[in-house]
């Protein structure tokens, strides 16, 4: 296994290992450190190995991460719209 993937794996296991401690800011802290980490390991996952892994290790950080993630969908919904619908 090459060593992005076992660093994209090492990411996974600490976020996981973040996740369980307690936190007074809902784990928001974590997820901004655990995001900025993420980023270029993502990045040097699909360098080595492409596109099509660098989308699974995509995916698997944003099941992880997942209430970023919607957040961030809400907030583009309200910045563009809410795609044709009235309201």
């Amino acid at each position: 296994m090459s060593g992005s993937l076992v660093l994209a794996a090492v990411w996974a296991v600490v976020a996981n290992l973040l996740a369980m401690l307690p936190s007074r800011d809902n784990h928001w802290t974590r997820a901004y450190l655990l995001i900025a980490g993420g980023i270029p390991i993502l990045g040097w996952v699909s360098w080595q190995h492409g596109p099509w892994i660098g989308l699974l290790v995509l995916l698997a950080g944003m099941s992880v991460l997942r209430w970023p993630v919607i957040y961030l969908s809400r907030w583009l919904t309200r910045q563009f719209g809410s795609g044709g619908r009235d309201g």
